[in-house]
């Protein structure tokens, strides 16, 4: 692996100590599951859990080591069997996959370790940064196995989200239900028309994924929208009202799905002894009001057109969210908190909570934007997914990786996928 002593833009000792603690992290997670889980699949649509033990380590090793600076890999056939995730349309696609014949827990802790060591060396020591090269050009492939690697953490958390009680443990002190109470009702503030800069500029960030280039400016015009995400008192209001049981507010393939599911309530409600609770990762507690209700983007645009609105734009949610601050992010929480606890995260509008508490729904398909070119150290991140089934979220949920919550970042989700951390507000012209 090539060393070099040249000047170099990046913080190598916090850029390692970022790696070690995301590392630490991902351990925390898996320690956190009865070894009698360790080859199951909590969402058909994923992978069993055994896979994504071994899938981060061996994308680092693809695609810093192997891809981006030409070195010898591990074990080839782990970086093979490791190599990429699967987001199939439904789950009898998923399952007519197969599997390949996954290593024992053991194998794959070795190679994590050892893949661990040939990163922190590379961070270390390796020339990282080398213009004009298709990965290494501003270290674009260290900055992808990081954000990668971050962005799985919290989808863990779904696939664990999925498991029965007895399946994990609870972290030490942890409690489910926070500060709650009674939710107050939500204003509707003005956002003064302006420009959105969508997207992420790279002369004031050292990376974006390919779908947040080149950034876009949109002018917005003046809009209404809710302070707060909608919460699970608000939405109680639309189930009460017989919302599941009328079509007018539903796209048509959105009302086939409630009927043939049976869908009557969001995924993380329960109905339990004539009362509702919230099934959070550890245990129920009573449904919380005042958190924000976290739905499908189905359920999220039946409300809204219940209400007479709509979803926001990415371009209003964006101008919405100008001079907004990261709130409950990061692994803070396992779940919600009631809307409106942090004061830094109140936007210039008045808009609470839109970086974190939960990603946010937007009205618009992800798509690239003028000027996409596919990530080289990633190449099919984005343009798998371009495929008019997929709505983008903005945010961050209270799992989400503190350096992914930020405006520019896009995530994405098909609308009945039901294991999203992601709730929404409401939109309305006047």
């Amino acid at each position: 692996m090539a060393t070099t002593a040249s000047a170099s833009t990046l913080d190598r000792p916090a850029l390692l100590d970022r790696f070690r603690r995301l590392r630490a992290r991902t351990r925390e997670l898996f320690g956190l599951l009865d070894a009698s889980v360790y080859y199951e699949r909590p969402i058909a649509l994923r992978n069993p859990i055994v896979f994504y033990e071994g899938h981060l380590p061996a994308f680092a090793v693809n695609t810093l080591i192997k891809k981006g600076l030409g070195a010898a890999g591990i074990d080839t056939e782990l970086e093979v069997i490791f190599a990429r995730g699967i987001d199939p349309e439904t789950e009898a696609t998923a399952m007519a996959r197969g599997n390949p014949a996954w290593p024992a827990r053991e194998a794959v802790a070795a190679y994590a370790a050892e893949a661990d060591r040939l990163i922190e060396h590379a961070i270390a020591s390796a020339d990282l940064e080398r213009p004009g090269h298709p990965l290494l050009d501003r270290a674009q492939a260290l900055w992808a196995i990081l954000e990668h690697e971050e962005m799985h953490q919290e989808t863990l958390a779904y696939m664990w989200h999925q498991l029965p009680y007895g399946a994990k443990r609870k972290p030490a002190q942890y409690v489910t239900s926070s500060r709650s109470s009674a939710a107050a009702p939500s204003a509707v503030v003005r956002v003064p028309a302006g420009l959105a800069l969508l997207g992420t500029d790279l002369e004031h960030s050292p990376f974006a994924w390919d779908n947040e280039l080149p950034p876009l400016a949109v002018q917005v015009p003046a809009f209404a929208i809710d302070a707060d995400n909608v919460t699970n008192a608000a939405f109680m209001d639309f189930v009460d009202a017989g919302g599941y049981r009328d079509p007018r507010w539903w796209r048509e393939e959105d009302w086939a799905w409630v009927v043939e599911e049976g869908i009557s309530h969001p995924a993380f409600w329960v109905r339990q002894d004539g009362e509702w609770r919230w099934r959070g990762m550890f245990e129920s507690v009573p449904l919380p009001p005042s958190w924000p209700v976290y739905v499908t983007w189905a359920e999220a645009r039946a409300y809204v057109s219940w209400r007479g609105g709509h979803l926001p734009s990415e371009a209003q949610w964006v101008r919405a969210a100008e001079g907004s601050a990261p709130g409950n992010c990061d692994f803070d929480r396992w779940d919600p908190e009631p809307v409106g606890t942090r004061p830094e995260s109140i936007s210039l509008s008045g808009v609470r909570d839109l970086m974190g508490n939960g990603w946010e729904w937007s009205a618009d398909v992800f798509a690239p934007f003028p000027g996409f070119t596919p990530l080289a150290s990633y190449p099919e991140y984005s343009g798998d997914f371009f495929d008019g089934s997929h709505f983008v979220l903005k945010g961050g949920s209270p799992v989400t990786a503190r350096p992914l919550v930020r405006s520019g970042f896009r995530n994405w989700f098909r609308p009945r996928y039901p294991y999203v951390y992601a709730t929404f507000r409401c939109v309305v012209e006047h």
